[in-house]
């Protein structure tokens, strides 16, 4: 194990100790070594900000990872829409072998280096799509599909929808990173696509050390679609 590896791996059990979270061994060095191979590639290409690269722990691999324990039951296949450098479907794999999953992205040499990860990391159970979720080619490929949609993009929870609805199947859920006030995004989202809502829950993501009263505005939208 490197050094690097070494530190992110001390700082990753820091995070899920003190929020009752507990990654087995393996898994948590797995995830220590995603982190680490993410910072690398990140010194050639732009695959998470710059500014984020000394937080990757606490920003992008904690979340991703601790975000699993709202995963609803009995899912079975998950699309990451718009996984940039594999967050949140690279921990989302790791933390859930069980699991199946697509991760897909437009931009070709993301997807390059997230299917590098994938092999790196011997990671059996996730794919990567350079595609676009809106196309015809997609949407034949993986009609009434997953019954697990995740997604850290920017993209509004409306469009989301769009998305998701050719590609679930007759139930399934939608899990949503977003950040923010998302009081006008959700009203928007549920006006048009109320009757593809079943229940929806909103959770404030606060964690310990650093966001204990949730003052980074982090939150997960959880909705139960049918079609």
């Amino acid at each position: 194990m490197t050094n690097l590896q070494d530190n992110y791996l001390k700082e990753l059990k820091t995070y899920c100790w003190e929020n009752g979270f507990t990654p087995e061994p393996t898994r948590a060095e797995r995830l220590a070594y995603f982190a680490e191979l993410v910072t690398k590639k990140n010194e050639k290409m732009n695959l998470i900000s710059k500014r984020d690269v000394n937080s990757i722990i606490e920003k992008h691999v904690f979340l991703s990872a601790y975000i699993t324990k709202y995963i609803p039951e009995k899912t079975t296949r998950f699309l990451d829409i718009g996984t940039g450098g594999g967050f949140p479907g690279i921990p989302l794999a790791i933390m859930r072998p069980d699991l199946r999953g697509v991760l897909v992205d437009s931009t070709s040499k993301k997807i390059r280096a997230v299917q590098e990860f994938i092999d790196t990391l011997k990671l059996s159970n996730v794919i990567a799509e350079n595609d676009r979720v809106e196309s015809e080619r997609f949407k034949e490929n993986y009609s009434n599909t997953f019954d697990l949609i995740v997604s850290r993009s920017s993209v509004p929870l409306i469009i989301l929808f769009r998305y998701a609805l050719p590609l679930i199947k007759e139930k399934a859920f939608l899990l949503a990173m977003k950040g923010g006030d998302l009081t006008l995004e959700f009203k928007k989202a549920e006006t048009k696509y109320k009757a593809h809502i079943k229940k929806s829950t909103i959770y404030e993501l606060a964690y310990k050390p650093t966001n204990i009263r949730n003052q980074k505005g982090k939150k997960l939208v959880l909705l139960e679609l049918q079609k």
